[in-house]
C-alpha cells in the first residue's frame, strides 16, 4: 500500500513495514474497518455529487468514521498511535473516505508524546511516497506534528527522512504560503537534530549557481555563515532596506564571502540551468510533461534575490556584467531559460546600487533590448534612483549614460589582425553599422578574408559583437533624439558638446540634425547639420519647423537637397500638423485620421515598432476595443489612438480595422487626467498626429495595389475613394520633395508634379501616380495599372533626403512608367495595352 523506496540512514523498509504491520495487528477491530472500506466498489461506480447515489453512500462513510472517532477517543496512548499510523498509510481508501479518515486523526496527533522514531518514519515514508501532491501536503503536516513530539536525538534519527521530506516538498502542489509553512517547519526540526541538516536544507540541493554555498555547508560552516545564508532568504521584496543592505555587508565580511558571492552571480549569469525533466519543474503547479529550462525554483526565489543584491553590494563595478548578463537571460524570452520576472528585477534594481558609471551603461542597455512591460517600468525606476542619486534628472541620467562601446569620436573603430589585416567598425550616414576588411595591399572588403577567419576568429567575432551593440544604441539614440522633436528642452552648451556632439555614437546622429543656439541676449540662430554656433553660445535646443518661419523652413530643405545631407531621420522636410477648427469643436478629441480601412497586423506591427503600447484586437472579452497609447515630451503628456475591427467575423483575430478618435491626457503628479485638444502643446499635438498619419497611410488598403482584383467588396468603395483622396501633411512633403528631386532626374522631361499626383509621359500612354497612396491611373481611360514592387526595388541612385518608402515606390514607378516601352513585365504591359 506504501512506496518502499529504501533511504540511507533510515532502518530498511522491513522494519517500516513491522511497525505498520504491529500497529494493525493491536487494533484488529480497525484493521477490519479498513478492509471493508477498501472493498468498496470504485472502477466504474462514480456518483456525481447531488445524486441520491452519491449522498447516501457519502453519509455512510461519514457516520462510519465518526464511529472510529468515537472508539479512538478513548484508547490508550499506545493503541492510539497504531490507530493513527494504520489510518493515515491505508493509501488507497475511497476519495469519500479520504476526508473524514483525516478528520478524526489529525486532532490527535499533537496530542501524543510517546512516539518512537520508528512510528515516525513510517509516518514520513507515507508522506513522501503518495503519488498525490496535494494530499502529500497534508499527510506530511500529520507527520510533522508527530515529528515535533520527539527530542533532538529523535530528530536525528530520522533526520535521512526530514531532509527526503524537505526535497519532496517543494514539489508538493500546496498554495505557496502553506507549502513555504511546511518547509519552515521541516527546517526548523532539521536545525533540533543538527544545525548544518538546516543549513544544507535552506540551500537548493541541484542548482549550480548554488555550488559554492554547499561546499560551504560541507567545509563545517560557522554560525556566522548560517546567519548570512538565513539573512539573504529573508528577502522578501524588490529593493531591500538600508539597514539590510548593511547587515548584508557585515555578515559577508565576516565570513570573507565577496569572493564567493561573485562566482554564485557569475554561475547565474553563465552556467547551465536546471532542467525540468531531471530536475522537476520550477513550479509544483507546472505539473509533469513539460520540458524546459530555469534557473531558480520559486521557493528559492527569495535566496537566489538576496544573493544577487548582495553580490551587487559587495562586489561594486565587478558584479555589473554579471548583473546586466542575468537580467538579459530571464527577462527575455529565447534567453534558454523560463523567463523569471522577480530575478530580472533583483538583477535591474541591483545595477541601481551600484555606483559606478558602468552600471548607469547597463541599466541604459537594458532600457534598449527589455520589453516585457513590467520589467521596463522596474529598469525606468531604477534610472530615476540612480539619477536621484547623482543629483540629476532621468532625462539628464540617460544621455549620460550612454555608452561609448570603445569607439573613436568619429563613431569608429580598428583593429589589426592575422596577415597584417585590419577589421573597421564605422557608423555610416548615421544609420548603419558597417564592419570592413582592409588587406595589407589597401584592398577593401566586406567580407572576412580567410586568413582573417582562420587565425584572427576570436577578434572577428568580437567585433560582429560589438557591432550589434553598436546598431542596438544607434537605433536606441536615433529614437530617443526624434522623441525629443515633442518637447521644449534646452542644454547647456558644455553638456550638448560632452554628451551629444563629441559622443562617438550620439554625435553621429547630432552631426546630421539642425541644431538651434542662443546667445547671451536669448536670441536663437540655427546652424546646418556638423556647423558649430556662428557666435559663442550659452544653450542649445534641437531645431523643429513648427517654431521656423515658412521662408526658413523653404530656405533648410532646399539647402539640405542641394548639399545631398542625409539626415538620421526626418527634420527638415517634418510634416507640421496644427489643430484644425473643427477638433477645437470636438474638444476632447480628433477625428482627422478616424474611418480609414487599414491592415490590422501590419497596423499592430507599426505601433509597436514606433514604441507604441496597444492592446491586441481579438476575440476574447473586451477585444474588439483597440487602444495604442505612447507617452511624448518626457512623460508629459499622453496620446491614444483608437481602433475596432472592420469586420465582426473572424476566427481570431481581425484582417482589417477601423480608425476611430485621436485623445491625449495630460500628468497631474501620478495621475493622467484627459485634456481638450486646444490645450495640448503644439510640439506634442503635431508629434502624436505624425505618428498616427504614418499609422494609416502605410498601413491603408488604398496603398495595397492588389486591392483592386479582388472584384466586388464591401471596402471597395472605401479604397477607390482613399487612393485618390486629398492629402495628407505627410504627403504634401512627399510633393515638395518631388518638386526638387524630380527636375534632377533624366526623366524630367516627361514628368510634371501636380496638386496630387505625379504624371508621367511614357510612350504607350501618360500615367498619374497619387502622391499619397501610390496608385496609378492611365490617361484618358482612368484605368488602374496594378505595380506589385518587388523585394528591394527603390529609387535606385536618386538622393533621397530621408527615408521614405512611399516616396521611393513613386520615384520608381516614374522611372519604370517613363520607359513603357523597356517594360518586360507581361502582367503590366497587359495593362497598359488594355488601358490605352
Amino acid at each position: 500500500m506504501i512506496d518502499a523506496a529504501p533511504v540511507a540512514g533510515i532502518p530498511d523498509n522491513s522494519v517500516l513495514d513491522a511497525v505498520r504491520a504491529a500497529a494493525l495487528a493491536r487494533l484488529p477491530w480497525l484493521a477490519d474497518f479498513l478492509t471493508e472500506r477498501l472493498a468498496d466498489p470504485r472502477d466504474g461506480f462514480t456518483p456525481w455529487p447531488g445524486d441520491a447515489v452519491h449522498t447516501e453512500l457519502r453519509a455512510r462513510k461519514e457516520a462510519g468514521w465518526a464511529e472510529v472517532g468515537r472508539r479512538l477517543a478513548v484508547l490508550p496512548e499506545e493503541e492510539l498511535r497504531a490507530a493513527v499510523i494504520a489510518v493515515v498509510t491505508c493509501a488507497e481508501l475511497h476519495h469519500l473516505d479520504q476526508g473524514p479518515a483525516r478528520e478524526v486523526v489529525a486532532p490527535l496527533v499533537p496530542l501524543i508524546d510517546g512516539w518512537t522514531t520508528d512510528e515516525v518514519g513510517v509516518l514520513l515514508r507515507h508522506a513522501c511516497a503518495r503519488r498525490c501532491p496535494f494530499h502529500n501536503g497534508q499527510d506530511l503536516a500529520l507527520a510533522l506534528d508527530a515529528a515535533a513530539r520527539l527530542d533532538a536525538d529523535g530528530c536525528r534519527a530520522v533526520t535521512p527522512w526530514l531532509r527526503r521530506a524537505h526535497e519532496e516538498a517543494v514539489e508538493f502542489e500546496q498554495h505557496q504560503r502553506d507549502r513555504e509553512q511546511l518547509l519552515a517547519r521541516l527546517q526548523a526540526l532539521l536545525g533540533r537534530a543538527d544545525g548544518t541538516e538546516a543549513l544544507r536544507a535552506l540551500i537548493p540541493a541541484q542548482a549550480l549557481w548554488a555550488a559554492p554555498l554547499r561546499d560551504e555547508v560541507d567545509r563545517a560552516p560557522t554560525p556566522a555563515f548560517a546567519a548570512l545564508v538565513d539573512h539573504l532568504r529573508r528577502l522578501s521584496s524588490p529593493r531591500p532596506t538600508q539597514r539590510w543592505r548593511r547587515t548584508c555587508v557585515e555578515l559577508t565580511d565576516a565570513v570573507s564571502g565577496r569572493v564567493r558571492l561573485t562566482e554564485v552571480l557569475r554561475s547565474m549569469a553563465e552556467d547551465e540551468p536546471l532542467c525540468s525533466e531531471r530536475s522537476g519543474p520550477h513550479d509544483a503547479h507546472m505539473g509533469a510533461g513539460y520540458h524546459y529550462h530555469y534557473l531558480v525554483r520559486q521557493d528559492d526565489g527569495d535566496l537566489a534575490r538576496g544573493l544577487v543584491w548582495a553580490a551587487a553590494l559587495t562586489g561594486g563595478a565587478a558584479a555589473v556584467p554579471h548583473l546586466t548578463a542575468l537580467a538579459l537571460r530571464v527577462g527575455l524570452r529565447g534567453g534558454g531559460v523560463f523567463e523569471d520576472p522577480k530575478l530580472a528585477g533583483a538583477a535591474v534594481n541591483a545595477l541601481a546600487g551600484v555606483e559606478d558609471e558602468s552600471a548607469l551603461e547597463a541599466l541604459w542597455r537594458l532600457q534598449a533590448r527589455i520589453k516585457n512591460r513590467g520589467l521596463r517600468k522596474q529598469v525606468d525606476t531604477a534610472l530615476v534612483t540612480a539619477a536621484e542619486r547623482l543629483g540629476v534628472t532621468p532625462e539628464q541620467l540617460v544621455e549620460r549614460s550612454v555608452p561609448h562601446h570603445g569607439l573613436a569620436p568619429d563613431g569608429s573603430v580598428e583593429r589589426v589582425v592575422a596577415g597584417g589585416h585590419r577589421i573597421r567598425l564605422a557608423i555610416e550616414y548615421g544609420k548603419a553599422v558597417r564592419v570592413t576588411f582592409t588587406a595589407p595591399d589597401g584592398r577593401v572588403s566586406r567580407t572576412a578574408p580567410a586568413v582573417v577567419k582562420e587565425q584572427s576568429a576570436d577578434e572577428l567575432t568580437a567585433m560582429k559583437a560589438l557591432a550589434k551593440e553598436v546598431r542596438s544604441t544607434l537605433s536606441s539614440e536615433r529614437a530617443r533624439l526624434e522623441a525629443l522633436l515633442s518637447t521644449e528642452r534646452t542644454w547647456p552648451h558644455d553638456d550638448w558638446r560632452r554628451h551629444y556632439r563629441d559622443h562617438p555614437v550620439t554625435g553621429v546622429l547630432t552631426r546630421g540634425l539642425i541644431w538651434e543656439f542662443a546667445d547671451a541676449k536669448g536670441v536663437w540662430t540655427a546652424a546646418a547639420p556638423g556647423t558649430g554656433p556662428a557666435r559663442s553660445a550659452v544653450r542649445v535646443r534641437l531645431w523643429h519647423p513648427l517654431r521656423a518661419s515658412v521662408d526658413d523652413i523653404r530656405a533648410w530643405r532646399e539647402r539640405i537637397v542641394a548639399d545631398e545631407l542625409r539626415q538620421p531621420f526626418k527634420q527638415a522636410f517634418r510634416e507640421v500638423y496644427l489643430l484644425t477648427p473643427a477638433e477645437v469643436e470636438t474638444g476632447t478629441y480628433s477625428n482627422r485620421f478616424a474611418g480609414h480601412i487599414v491592415h490590422y497586423q501590419r497596423l499592430y506591427a507599426l505601433m509597436k515598432e514606433r514604441g507604441w503600447q496597444a492592446t491586441y484586437l481579438s476575440n476574447h472579452d473586451g477585444g474588439f476595443d483597440g487602444e495604442a497609447r505612447a507617452v511624448l515630451a518626457g512623460g508629459a503628456w499622453r496620446v491614444w489612438f483608437h481602433h475596432q475591427p472592420a469586420d465582426l467575423e473572424f476566427r481570431y483575430s481581425p484582417d482589417h480595422a477601423t480608425t476611430d478618435q485621436v485623445r491625449f491626457d495630460r500628468r497631474v503628479g501620478r495621475r493622467w487626467e484627459p485634456a481638450p485638444v486646444a490645450e495640448v502643446p503644439a510640439a506634442v499635438f503635431s508629434e502624436a498626429m505624425r505618428d498616427v498619419d504614418l499609422f494609416v497611410s502605410v498601413t491603408s488598403i488604398a496603398a495595397d495595389p492588389t486591392w483592386s482584383d479582388r472584384g466586388e467588396d464591401r471596402h471597395s468603395a472605401y479604397w477607390h475613394a482613399a487612393s485618390t483622396a486629398e492629402l495628407t501633411a505627410s504627403a504634401l512633403v512627399r510633393r515638395e520633395v518631388l518638386g526638387r528631386i524630380v527636375p534632377r532626374l533624366r526623366i524630367a522631361g516627361r514628368c510634371v508634379v501636380e496638386a496630387r499626383h505625379l504624371v508621367v509621359r511614357g510612350e504607350l500612354a501618360t500615367y498619374r501616380i497619387h502622391l499619397g497612396s501610390a496608385n496609378v491611373v492611365m490617361e484618358p481611360s482612368g484605368a488602374y495599372v496594378c505595380i506589385v514592387p518587388s523585394a528591394g526595388a527603390g529609387a535606385g541612385r536618386v538622393f533621397l533626403p530621408f527615408e521614405d518608402e512611399r516616396l521611393s515606390l513613386i520615384l520608381s514607378k516614374a522611372l519604370l512608367l517613363a520607359n513603357d516601352t523597356r517594360i518586360t513585365d507581361e502582367s503590366i504591359l497587359a495593362q497598359i495595352r488594355r488601358g490605352a
